[in-house]
């Protein structure tokens, strides 16, 4: 069960909680989701020099809280607050085109301690390097050693598509440590994105196992 499912869904409700925390009724909730997305597809663009690694979303009647969790916070903050004043500005100009104009909009930014041990983070350093035909099984490596090298109990890459330019498909996955993906109570990350290569796009997986959750 825990091979066919996402990692993060499946442990949803027991120690990992929901990106967006709102409540809506049936007239708004769709547009509320569409929100979401467009302004998590936004801040990931921007700040894409900052390490985004989640993006929290708290709705309440009169106020909107995000919350970026990044590796750089220097990035998303700026000289004297600038950069984070302009992050604040182009997200209320958002919440305009959904009719969001009366919320009030508050912008935190909390450090990531071990930007080594976030699969999002190690999915597109391996996307870049793939993009620039760097070998694959090298990428795969290297990043496997630094995730392992954080504290992480295990750590599995795969990797799918037209791997190094090859004519026909494949998948390949690497592994080290351990990865138990059925057992609830473990503490696993896990992040999926494609990387477009010049021969067309390779998908990437990566499960980094960090340890099991005390009762």
């Amino acid at each position: 069960m825990g091979q066919k499912v996402n990692p993060i869904s499946f442990r949803l409700g027991s120690y990992k909680n929901w990106t967006s925390l709102w409540f809506a009724d049936k007239g708004t909730y769709s547009k509320h989701v569409v929100a979401d997305f467009e302004l998590r597809k936004y801040l990931n663009q921007k700040l894409k020099g900052a390490g985004v690694v989640e993006v929290t979303i708290e709705r309440s009647i009169t106020a909107i809280k995000v919350t970026l969790h990044v590796s750089r916070p220097g990035v998303v903050i700026g000289r004297g607050g600038a950069n984070l004043e302009e992050v604040k500005k182009d997200v209320e100009k958002m919440l305009k085109q959904f009719k969001e104009s009366k919320v009030k909009v508050e912008i935190r930014v909390e450090e990531v301690k071990d930007p080594d041990l976030s699969s999002k983070l190690v999915v597109e350093r391996i996307a870049d390097q793939l993009a620039k035909r760097y070998p694959h099984r090298r990428a795969v490596q290297q990043a496997m050693e630094k995730v392992m090298g954080a504290g992480a109990k295990g750590v599995k890459i795969a990797l799918t598509g037209r791997i190094g330019g090859a004519e026909i498909g494949r998948a390949e996955k690497y592994f080290q440590g351990s990865i138990p993906t059925q057992t609830l109570r473990a503490n696993i990350d896990y992040y999926q994105h494609p990387a477009y290569t010049r021969s067309g796009y390779v998908g990437i997986k990566v499960w980094i196992y960090k340890g099991e959750i005390a009762d």
